[in-house]
């Protein structure tokens, strides 16, 4: 077992884990908390978390044992905490590009991949946030939790233990890129169903088709026909 290390509070669960990497010699690492004041998301957003209610985790691997770019490693990421969330719920969980988590029509949880050199290492750090027992969503109206979409109780230090106990079997094994876009694909919001989207403040119907190798997602749209986009080119409105 690879080192979990707990923390009672903190910043950001993916500034902490520098201070333990220096010091451990592991390929792996993880840690975790309740009490996230000051959060991480994509481009600078941040993760707002009620204290005790909801899980901040983040994991370290050397990327010289990824087999992966960054942005399918990302992808690779979720597909593992969709299929943890799927047996965890008995539920389908979906995956919203680039990497939202998505159960029942809310988000549940979200991914942030950042590459950093470490003590002469090079580590992926990907923080995962998962929304557990938080049933006040008044000011997030696209929000969600484990509690609110299926009702069921689960317990947070549980929740985290699991976690890493899977991603250590899911994220250090080999597979192959085309494996990866499988997986992601397979799980894919909205796929392959009519939806709205938001282009340079226009909005026009289309289909999800798929997400492509070098981290495209390419629409079917209406009046444009079938295009790719990159992250934040394209706004998918649910």
């Amino acid at each position: 077992m690879f080192p979990l290390i707990y923390l009672k509070e903190c910043t950001s669960t993916n500034d902490e884990i520098l201070h333990f990497l220096s010091a451990s010699e592991s390929e792996f690492c993880a840690v975790y908390t309740f009490n996230q004041k000051k959060g991480k998301g994509q481009y600078g957003n941040s993760w707002q978390s009620p204290e005790g209610l909801n899980l901040a985790f983040t994991f370290a691997v050397r990327s010289e044992v990824i087999k992966l770019p960054s942005h399918l490693f990302n992808f690779h990421t979720a597909a593992a905490v969709a299929d943890f969330l799927d047996r965890m719920t008995q539920q389908r969980c979906e995956i919203k590009w680039p990497n939202d988590l998505i159960l029942k029509g809310k988000k549940i949880a979200g991914l942030l991949l950042e590459k950093k050199n470490v003590g002469g290492f090079s580590y992926f750090i990907v923080g995962i946030g998962i929304n557990i027992l938080q049933n006040d969503f008044k000011d997030l109206p696209k929000g969600g939790s484990l509690l609110t979409q299926t009702g069921v109780r689960f317990e947070p230090e549980d929740i985290a233990r699991r976690l890493h106990s899977y991603l250590q079997g899911f994220i250090l094994k080999e597979i192959s890129g085309s494996e990866v876009l499988k997986n992601l694909n397979n799980h894919l919001f909205r796929k392959d169903v009519i939806s709205v989207f938001e282009i340079s403040d226009v909005r026009q119907n289309g289909i999800i088709k798929k997400v492509d190798a070098e981290g495209f997602l390419w629409v079917d749209l209406e009046n444009d026909g079938l295009q790719k986009f990159y992250h934040k080119e394209i706004e998918l409105l649910y």
